[in-house]
């Protein structure tokens, strides 16, 4: 047994071997997985242990201190040397040649392992999970932190391994591991449309409801007291406050009830009476016969070719109302 160069030591493999790519020989599968080539010499020490199977390995660059996990394919490499994918090289920073040391591990069986694509051309593929499941037939074990390569239609896509659990590192022969995926490197989510801000004046007018229009009250044309048409308009008058209702009382209905009587009594006098004149107090209701002066000044406004006077209101005599 040899102590060093390529010999082994102790109960357990642990050695040291030179690294190359899958390109210097002749098995372009290699690529494909996770398992390595090594020397029949190792075959024979792993014999005479008492190892689990399938037989994992730990790979480890001591110069960078990046650490990861494989499997075996064949024992037909030369002595001293190991082949490994290319993707596992470029995972631990290894060059052509570099010392590499190996140690048989035992791993658990994975329950879980969440996936993250480089690119996302890879959720394009039509069927992109039973790619990836085709792929891992090909591997015996995943290491959080490890980027496998899946090839697909003579393209290559890369994988990070984000997260693997019960431990850092697992076997994934024969278990049933659930697979979650998270969004590719490169994937950018869609802009959301900003909505154009609205002024102070535009926010206000869409809070505050249309204000109803008030009441006016006795909004009419006015009308002239000899039938003629004025231009002047009327103000509106406020309505009368509570207490002057109570204050007048009844006096309002007699008065009501006065003023609808001589609207009566002057609507069946008005046919003989002139428009433009006003008649008040107890010579209202009397005919114009019994009055001849009035009748004739009446009769002489009424010939024609004359003007007639200009209307004054209120310019008639007074008479007391106690007769």
């Amino acid at each position: 047994m040899y102590f060093d160069g390529y010999g082994y030591r102790g109960t357990s493999f642990e050695q040291r071997y030179q690294c190359f790519s899958a390109s210097f020989i002749d098995k372009p599968h290699v690529e494909t997985g996770d398992r390595i080539i090594m020397p029949p010499s190792a075959l024979d020490r792993l014999a005479s242990l008492q190892i689990d199977y399938p037989m994992l390995f730990e790979v480890r660059n001591d110069a960078v201190e990046r650490v990861s996990h494989c499997g075996v394919l064949e024992f037909v490499a030369e002595e001293g040397m190991i082949y490994m994918p290319y993707w596992m090289m470029e995972n631990m920073l290894l060059q052509e040649g570099d010392l590499v040391h190996v140690k048989n591990v035992t791993l658990p069986k994975g329950t879980y392992v969440k996936l993250q694509p480089h690119t996302k051309d890879f959720l394009d593929i039509s069927n992109p999970k039973a790619i990836l499941e085709t792929t891992l037939r090909n591997f015996s074990c995943l290491t959080t932190g490890d980027s496998i390569m899946v090839a697909y239609n003579n393209k290559k896509y890369y994988i990070d391994i984000v997260e693997t659990r019960p431990s850092n590192a697992i076997s994934i022969i024969e278990t049933d591991c659930e697979v979650d995926f998270a969004p590719p490197l490169d994937y950018k989510e869609p802009e959301k449309p900003v909505a154009p801000t609205k002024g102070k004046e535009q926010v206000a007018e869409a809070i505050e409801p249309e204000a109803e229009p008030k009441f006016v009250a006795f909004t009419g044309t006015g009308r002239r007291l000899d039938g003629k048409s004025s231009n002047h308009q009327p103000q509106p008058i406020s309505s009368a406050r509570p207490s002057d209702v109570k204050q007048s009382g009844g006096s309002s209905s007699s008065r009501y009830g006065h003023s609808q009587q001589s609207a009566g009594s002057s609507s069946v006098n008005g046919t003989r009476r002139s428009h433009g004149k006003l008649v008040f107090g107890h010579n209202a209701h009397r005919n114009p016969k019994e009055n001849p002066k009035e009748a004739s000044k009446e009769s002489k406004q009424e010939q024609p070719g004359k003007e007639e006077p200009k209307f004054q209101a209120f310019s008639g005599k007074r008479y007391s109302l106690r007769g």
